[in-house]
């Protein structure tokens, strides 16, 4: 049950919703998302990738896929791209043309992508939240019972505020936080020589002014940039520019095995 008492509905026959927030865009929450999911199903997990950015749904792009899903009987089938299933407005309305709703439509499409989808059996659902703290993270934390939230930021300090806010509104709604990503931490110059282009260890330091984990720092690799932009992303290597984000992704799964000792097994609407 939620903080408002609206008792909470499982997604059926998914095990655990991991939520991927931040407080502002462009610290490369989606990049981590679409990683995260790859290398967590690299590891033998199933894995689904539910792009909630209605605004900005990238996740098509940097899947390298553009297909239009299709329904069977009354469940829409998810695409599939290197062994995630994945959902995303980018596949129902492709093109430039931008999306205009308000909080009730933005709810409505929240809820047809967690029930109306055939997610079938998954091991972790990744949901790409949208920047900040608006109607589509409510819509989703007062509904259905989030697992964990990862925290994207980069090292900056106007990145930092923004994140805390969105460690906030999860610690409001309860969820639990995973912890947090340092995203674009560094970048090695060719010589070898680290840059510490938006700063250096605010991540970190946030996470333990927070009494939170530090999950990862994620340097910044051009690789990262054309992994995404080619639809091929870096985690498909897991032992070159990708290692970071399987470590994360080991890290994630450990998390929820140490939740589900504390809490007991997690029932689903199949049990």
């Amino acid at each position: 049950m939620n903080p408002s008492g609206v008792t909470l509905q499982p997604v059926e026959g998914v095990k655990h919703l991991i939520a991927v927030g931040s407080g502002k865009g462009g610290v490369g929450k989606t990049t981590v998302s679409v990683n995260l999911a790859i290398a967590l199903a690299a590891q033998g997990h199933s894995v689904g990738l539910m792009d909630a950015d209605v605004y900005g749904p990238n996740v098509p792009l940097m899947m390298g896929t553009r297909a239009n899903p299709h329904a069977i009987g009354e469940k829409i089938q998810p695409l599939v791209s290197y062994g995630v299933k994945l959902m995303s407005m980018g596949f129902m309305s492709p093109g430039d043309k931008p999306l205009i709703w308000r909080g009730p439509m933005l709810h409505s499409v929240m809820q047809q992508f967690l029930r109306g989808v055939d997610w079938g059996q998954l091991d972790f659902l990744i949901i790409d939240l949208p920047p900040g703290t608006g109607d589509v993270q409510l819509s989703l934390v007062q509904t259905v019972p989030i697992s964990g939230a990862v925290v994207v930021t980069t090292p900056s300090e106007v990145a930092m505020e923004d994140a805390r806010k969105a460690v906030g509104m999860f610690g409001t709604v309860k969820t639990p936080i995973i912890g947090i990503v340092e995203n674009m931490s560094y970048l090695v110059a060719p010589g070898g020589e680290r840059i510490d282009v938006f700063g250096q260890g605010g991540g970190r330091r946030m996470a333990e002014a927070m009494g939170i984990p530090f999950l990862v720092e994620l340097p910044l690799d051009p690789k990262v940039r054309i992994g995404g932009d080619t639809g091929r992303p870096v985690a498909l290597d897991p032992a070159g520019a990708g290692m970071a984000f399987h470590e994360l992704a080991t890290k994630v799964a450990e998390s929820m095995t140490v939740l589900e000792k504390k809490s007991g097994p997690k029932i689903t609407l199949e049990d």
